[in-house]
Parts: structure tokens; C-alpha cells; sequence
């Protein structure tokens, strides 16, 4: 069995939202896992040349793809220009996602029909693209899906994406099933609430959070932190390598609060 700093060593990834936050931390460690073929999915070139010369000084041929996830044609484009430069994809990790703020009574249209897009339509065809790549090629791969503990149900103020997520899980399941006998796995990840950039820009725009509402939000919770995305990141680089063997199918809570529990 290969060690945990080779064990990406053949992986050749697509991770979209990989210029920061979460895609990035999974980027990060996947090249420290060996990954060498590794395509970076997302909206900022400013951002996406930054991460991929971080990832250049570690050792990884990277480049970055910049593509709308929300539109299916760019997401086919990124697999497309992604396997033209590195053969094969045989490693995806659906990171980007939005989490605008709604609840059924605020949610409109436009609102919905973003979410959807970004969260579960953009997945869907990145995977589509992927899928069909590895199938051609009669080799193995596997996609990692981010999802959140609000697949479960989520806050008033998050219906539209709760939604989304629910809809992602199903989808996740859905694809597990349907490749397993091309050695094709699909798994989820759903972090609880997380200490990221994208999260401090939210706090700050829905909620008028104040500088100092991570050191509060982190206090309140049960073992003191807010779920960190170089964790997090572990344990995707590990669901997306050869070394998690036959699972697929899998939604793995990430989170110190337990689905189900109320209160203490």
C-alpha cells in the first residue's frame, strides 16, 4: 500500500473553486500526496494564476481554467481543455458552490435557478464530462462532492441552498450507482459551518458581522473552532486517491454538531 505522500501519485484532478478556500486546500494537499497533473476550475484569473504558481513552487504542473460552473458548456470546455493538456481525468473534486442567503418567503426565481445552477448543474455536467472521459479510456476514476451539513435540512435562512445540496447528495448517490462497475466511484463530503474567506465575505454581506465574529462563532462551538479547509482537504485528497479503494456512494458528515441532535 502507498503512503500517504504518494498516494495521489497518478491522479490527474480537475478542482473547481480551487483558487482559494476549500478548492485550494484540497489542491494543496493533493500535490503534497504526489498529484502532479493538477487543473484549477474557477471565475478570477487573478486568483487562479495566484494559486497555480503556490502550486508550481510545490512541485505540481498546474494551470488554471477559467469557466462559469453555473453554465454547462463551460463546464465541458474545462474537462475538455483539462484532458487536452494532461490526458485523462481520473480525479474531480466539486468544491465551487454559492450559498447566497434566502428563505422560502425571500427566494425568488433568480435566486433558485443561480443556485441550482452553480450547486447541482454545474456538478452534473462536470461529472458528465468526466465520466465520459473515463469510460472512453476504460480506466477507473473518482469524484469527490462538496456538499454541507445543510443537506440535512438547514437554517430558515438557507432554503433555496439547503435545497440545492439535498439535490446534490441524491445526485452523488446517483452516479455511485450508476459507474460502480466501471470502477468509476462518487462520494460526498458535507463540512459543517468553516473558516474560510468566501465565509467571512458572507458573514460580513447577510449578517453585518463584525471583524471579530470568527473568534465569537469559534467560542460558542463545541471544540472551539470552525471546520478548517486543510482538514477538511485530508480527508477529500483521501476519498479522491486509489487508497479509499471500493468506496463509493458515501455522504460523510464533516462536523463537530451531529445531524439529529437538539441541544445538549
Amino acid at each position: 500500500m502507498s503512503d500517504m505522500n504518494d498516494r495521489n501519485s497518478g491522479t490527474r484532478a480537475i478542482v473547481t473553486g480551487g483558487a482559494q478556500g476549500i478548492g485550494f486546500a484540497v489542491a494543496r494537499q493533493l500535490v503534497a500526496e504526489g498529484c502532479k497533473a493538477l487543473a484549477l476550475v474557477g471565475r478570477s484569473r487573478e486568483k487562479g494564476d495566484a494559486a497555480v504558481a503556490r502550486l508550481e513552487k510545490l512541485g505540481a504542473e498546474a494551470i488554471f481554467i477559467s469557466a462559469d460552473v453555473s453554465d454547462p458548456a463551460s463546464c465541458l470546455r474545462a474537462v475538455d481543455e483539462a484532458t487536452r493538456r494532461f490526458g485523462t481525468i481520473n480525479g474531480l473534486v466539486n468544491a465551487a458552490a454559492s450559498s447566497a442567503r434566502g428563505s422560502l418567503l425571500e427566494t425568488t426565481p433568480d435566486l433558485f435557478d443561480f443556485l441550482f445552477d452553480t450547486n447541482v448543474r454545474g456538478p452534473l455536467f462536470l461529472m458528465q464530462g468526466v465520466v465520459k472521459g473515463l469510460l472512453e479510456a476504460k480506466a477507473p476514476g473518482s469524484i469527490v462532492n462538496v456538499l454541507s451539513m445543510s443537506a440535512h435540512a438547514g437554517q430558515s435562512f438557507l432554503t433555496p441552498y439547503s435545497a440545492s445540496k439535498g439535490a446534490l447528495a441524491t445526485l452523488t448517490k446517483n452516479v455511485a450507482a450508476s459507474y460502480r462497475f466501471d470502477r468509476i466511484r462518487c462520494n460526498g463530503v458535507l463540512p459543517g459551518w468553516m473558516d474560510t474567506e468566501g465565509e467571512d465575505a458572507v458573514q460580513k454581506k447577510f449578517h453585518d458581522a463584525a471583524d471579530d465574529w470568527l473568534q465569537k462563532a469559534e467560542a460558542a462551538q463545541p471544540m472551539g473552532q470552525l471546520v478548517k479547509p486543510d482538514q477538511l482537504a485530508v480527508l477529500i485528497a483521501y476519498l479522491v486517491s486509489p487508497q479509499s479503494g471500493v468506496m463509493t456512494g458515501a455522504l460523510v458528515d464533516y462536523d463537530q454538531n451531529v445531524a439529529g441532535v437538539i441541544g445538549e
